[in-house]
C-alpha cells in the first residue's frame, strides 16, 4: 500500500513543489490550498500523513488541526515559516504530531514523514533504494 500524504498550504507554489518532491519519494500526494476544503479531503481520502501550514486565510492551521482531530488520528506535521516556541507548543497542544520550520531540506521532511508512519506501524514505507535482488539457485 502506498503512503497517502495530504499537503495543505494556501501557497500554490508550495503545494506544487511538495507534490513533486514527495512523489519522487514514492508517496501518493493530494494537495489543497484551502483549509476548509482540507477537512473534506481528510474525510474522503483518509491520508496516512497530513502536512499542514499554519497561516492560511480561510481557516488557519489551528482550526484545521482541531477539526481533523475530531474524527481522525492521522499524523499531522506542521510545516510553517513561524518559528516561535509558544506557537509551536500551542499547535502541538491542539493535536499536531510534529513541527518543522520552512524552509526545510527535502531529506529532513521525508525522514519526518517516515518517522510518523513508522509510529503508526500500519504501512509499507516507500524507500529510495532499489529492491533487494533475488538470488537464483
Amino acid at each position: 500500500m502506498t503512503t497517502k500524504v495530504l499537503v495543505i498550504d494556501d501557497d500554490v507554489a508550495i503545494t506544487d513543489l511538495m507534490s513533486m518532491l514527495l512523489k519522487t519519494h514514492g508517496f501518493d500526494v493530494t494537495t489543497t490550498n484551502s483549509g476548509t476544503e482540507s477537512i473534506n479531503l481528510v474525510k474522503e481520502k483518509s491520508p496516512h500523513v497530513i502536512i499542514l501550514d499554519l497561516m492560511m486565510p480561510d481557516m488557519d492551521g489551528w482550526q484545521v488541526c482541531k477539526a481533523v482531530r475530531a474524527f481522525s488520528n492521522a499524523p499531522i506535521l506542521i510545516l510553517s515559516a513561524i518559528n516561535d516556541p509558544r506557537l509551536v507548543a500551542s499547535i502541538l497542544d491542539a493535536g499536531a504530531d510534529d513541527f518543522l520550520v520552512k524552509p526545510v531540506p527535502s531529506g529532513v521532511l521525508v525522514a519526518h514523514i517516515r518517522k510518523m508512519i513508522r509510529r503508526t506501524g500500519a504501512l509499507h514505507l516507500p524507500t529510495d533504494e532499489a529492491p533487494p535482488q533475488k538470488k537464483l539457485d
